[in-house]
């Protein structure tokens, strides 16, 4: 089962056509992310950032759009890892909304060292967690 969470399209995610404008998508993903870790991974961004001095970097991002969003639109945004290396993982994302596919991108995060901005291992827990849901 993918991680699901789900945004609404505001007023600020939308260009003057009233569809979201690409880069919103982006952020938004990267909520779904930050969603992901705390509800289903067990690590919070604030802790992993300010106490654990840890970050996960979209290092690879490929995107394919799909179909367009407005205004007031409820997506969700699925999450389903696909691989897990020492210090990266690979996921793809979907969001969906009303019926219909709008986005799909595959992306890839590495777990980084705030101080030294190199990779190191993913905590014990949260691989352990990532490794639970890989398909």
């Amino acid at each position: 089962m993918p991680f699901t969470t789900t945004t609404t399209v505001r007023f600020a995610d939308v260009d003057p056509a009233g569809i979201v404008f690409y880069p919103r998508y982006f952020e938004m993903l990267n909520g779904a992310v930050e969603d992901w870790f705390a509800k289903d991974l067990g690590l919070n961004f604030a802790t992993m950032h300010l106490k654990n001095r840890i970050g996960v970097p979209t290092v690879k991002l490929e995107t394919e759009f799909l179909s367009p969003s407005e205004l007031g639109d409820t997506l969700e945004i699925h999450i389903l890892p696909r691989s897990l290396g020492r210090t990266s993982c690979a996921f793809d994302a979907l969001f969906t909304g009303a019926g219909r596919d709008r986005l799909k991108a595959s992306v890839v995060l590495v777990c980084m060292d705030l101080d030294t901005q190199r990779p190191v291992q993913w905590p014990a827990a949260v691989r352990e967690a990532i490794a639970e849901t890989l398909v």
